[in-house]
C-alpha cells in the first residue's frame, strides 16, 4: 500500500487495480480494511471512512477520512462539485474526437451491476457529465485525460462505451480483452483540506501495462 499523504484527519493513497475500495465479502481484502489494519499497527484508532470509490479493476489516487466530521466535509465538497477528480483512460478508436464534453442520463441495473444510457425523461435517470481531451495517441489507441463532473456508477466506462469507444480491457462494456485490468486510472484529486482549508492536490502515474506505450509516461 502506497501512502502519499497522511495527517490526523485523512490519508491519501494509491489503490492498486484489482483491489476493492470496500467489500462485505469475508476474507477478501479491500482498501478500507487495509487502511484500518495499517492504523492499528501504528497504535492509532482503526477508524476509516470511505468518501469516494474506485471500481475494483481501476487504479489510482484516493482519499480516506479518519473521522466522521472530516468524511462529511469531504463528501460535501464532492456534492458541491468543488472536489476535482481526473482520470486517464486508453480507448481503441482512432476516429474519436480530440476533445469534448459528454452529457448523458444513466440508470444502474442492480441485477447486473451495469449502467446504461437512457432518455432524460426516464424517471430513474441521473445526469452524468465529463470533459476530456486526447493527450497521446499510438497505433489505434488514444489516451484521454478526463475531468469528471459527476460521480455516477461506471460513468466513464458507459459514457465512452456508448460512443463505441470502450476502455481497453473493459469487457463488461464491450472493450477488447487484454487479460489485464481495464486501462483506467484516477490520476489526480484536488480539494480543500477539511481542517486547514488549504487547497491540496495529489497526482500519480498509472502503473497498468496498457499505459506503458504512451510517451507521456516514458
Amino acid at each position: 500500500m502506497e501512502i502519499l499523504f497522511e495527517d490526523d484527519s485523512l490519508i491519501v493513497c494509491y489503490k492498486d487495480a484489482g483491489l476493492a475500495t470496500q467489500t462485505k465479502a469475508v476474507g477478501q481484502p479491500d482498501m478500507e480494511s487495509e487502511l484500518s489494519n495499517y492504523l492499528k499497527s501504528k497504535g492509532e484508532k482503526p477508524e476509516i471512512h470511505v468518501v469516494h470509490r474506485l471500481d475494483q479493476p481501476v487504479e489510482g489516487v484516493m482519499v480516506f477520512a479518519k473521522n466522521q466530521q472530516v468524511a462529511s466535509a469531504l463528501s460535501k465538497q464532492i456534492t458541491d462539485h468543488t472536489f476535482t477528480k481526473k482520470y486517464y483512460a486508453v480507448i481503441s478508436r482512432e476516429s474519436f474526437p480530440d476533445e469534448g464534453e459528454l452529457v448523458d442520463y444513466l440508470v444502474k441495473d442492480n441485477r447486473t451491476n451495469l449502467s446504461k444510457v437512457v432518455k432524460e425523461s426516464d424517471p430513474r435517470a441521473k445526469k452524468a457529465t465529463l470533459q476530456y481531451h486526447v493527450v497521446d495517441a499510438w497505433d489505434d489507441k488514444k489516451l484521454l485525460d478526463i475531468k469528471l463532473h459527476t460521480g455516477r456508477h461506471h460513468q466513464i466506462r458507459i459514457q465512452l462505451a456508448s460512443r463505441t469507444a470502450p476502455i481497453l480491457g473493459d469487457v463488461k462494456y464491450g472493450g477488447i480483452s487484454t487479460g489485464r485490468n481495464l486501462a483506467l486510472c484516477s490520476h489526480y484529486i484536488g480539494f480543500k483540506h477539511p481542517v486547514t482549508g488549504e487547497p491540496v492536490e495529489f497526482e500519480v502515474k498509472p502503473k497498468g501495462e496498457d499505459f506503458i506505450d504512451s510517451k507521456l509516461f516514458a
